[in-house]
């Protein structure tokens, strides 16, 4: 048997007044999903448990299989994994984003513009995280580049909770007076905030930036603080591989012992090299592997951005991209094959952030087709099945039982 995961980050929603009141589930053309769910089987899932942060650390955990109560330390030290970062125990990570506040001269006035810096690319990202590491780093803080905005700070012996930090993607277009970092161990967190913006916006990439037209990356943004993880290896006892173009899911996946692929153009956004994740997919399956992930950022950054027709999109494209090829090499590879597909959490358009919500997932088999009175793949199709799966980390079990 072999298994194919197909995680769209962040595709549940809520109806939208411009899909003349549908979800972009709902409104999309997505031929295979509704297939897959017709034959398959269909419900909702609660991926983020009461009292968690429904990001998409917690909620990736939870759909591997990983009870995020046991296993989840942070969602930095994940992405330090995949930067290849050597964590000590009682190292603290955050992510550092690079952001554009607005420009009033108190730091404390300013709004987050865009958490993302304009999709700043790879390696003006890398210069300015250099120049920050010069200008901010020490033997106690010590700055990483990742990819595009997201990056990592290693605080030495720091402290695991040291406050309040919000996630930048959590308040765009808000003034971030309500939203300064908080707590006992926080002012040097919050210094270095303040700091980075008269640094950041005089540095030649950034005036580069302006001059044409784009964004500037003027300030750093730290959260997701947490310590070292512990994932067991083949938890399963499945050979697996995840392809993913975001740190977060990489580190899961070395966290985890999965083989973790590189895919050249992999972008997390609707611009992504979508033939080549599918490919390295498939290329691991030829190789023996029994399990891939194929996780896709783009829902997620269309809904944060709430770009209505560009969701829409991603869920389409996922479906002739990823979904087509798959398929078609899964029924001629002559074993039996399970998919599932599922989102990790909704981002609606209308919040552009993240929530609990349960989200919609179907499992198909291609030894066990039955009629599942479903014709379209939607949360609201998901709902009226009664099929409700609670807590999400069970779910990878109901996936993999033959």
């Amino acid at each position: 048997m072999k298994y194919a995961v197909v995680l769209c980050d962040g595709m549940a929603d809520r109806p939208v007044p411009e899909l003349n009141n549908m979800t972009p589930m709902q409104a999309a053309n997505k031929p295979n999903m509704d297939y897959l769910a017709s034959k398959g089987e269909v419900g909702l899932v609660k991926t983020v448990g009461a009292g968690l942060k429904p990001g998409s650390d917690v909620a990736n955990l939870s759909v591997l299989g990983y009870d995020p109560a046991i296993y989840y330390s942070g969602r930095s030290p994940l992405e330090a994994a995949s930067i290849g970062i050597d964590l000590k125990p009682d190292d603290v990570t955050l992510r550092c984003n690079l952001v554009t506040l607005s420009d009033e001269p108190n730091y404390e006035d300013k709004t987050m513009v865009d958490y993302c810096a304009g999709d700043i690319s790879t390696p003006e990202a890398e210069e300015l995280i250099k120049y920050i590491d010069e200008k901010l780093g020490s033997d106690k803080f010590k700055f990483y580049a990742g990819v595009s905005y997201r990056h990592c700070l290693v605080w030495a012996k720091g402290e695991p909770h040291p406050g309040v930090l919000t996630p930048p993607h959590d308040i765009s277009d808000r003034k971030i007076t309500d939203y300064i970092p908080k707590g006992d161990y926080i002012a040097e967190l919050y210094d270095m905030m303040k700091k980075s913006y008269d640094l950041l916006m005089e540095h030649p990439v950034n005036k580069k930036r302006i001059a044409e037209g784009k964004r500037p990356a003027n300030s750093i943004w730290l959260w997701g603080e947490g310590t070292k993880p512990k994932l067991d290896k083949g938890k399963f006892g499945k050979s697996a591989s995840m392809i993913s173009a975001v740190d977060l899911l990489k580190g899961i996946g070395k966290c985890a012992e999965m083989n973790v692929c590189q895919v050249e153009g992999a972008t997390a956004y609707i611009d992504t090299n979508f033939n080549g994740k599918v490919q390295a997919a498939i290329d691991e399956l030829k190789k023996g592997q029994d399990f891939v992930y194929i996780h896709i950022e783009a829902p997620d950054e269309c809904g944060h951005r709430a770009e209505i027709q560009n969701k829409k999109l991603a869920i389409e494209i996922i479906d002739e991209k990823i979904l087509t090829p798959l398929i078609a090499y899964l029924k001629d590879c002559g074993d039996d094959y399970s998919i599932m597909i599922l989102p990790d959490h909704p981002t609606p358009i209308c919040l552009k952030t993240h929530t609990s919500d349960p989200v919609p997932f179907l499992i198909y088999r291609s030894n066990d087709e039955k009629n599942s009175g479903v014709s379209t793949f939607c949360e609201e199709t998901a709902e009226k099945t009664g099929l409700y799966i609670e807590p999400g980390c069970t779910l990878m079990n109901r996936f993999l039982a033959e």
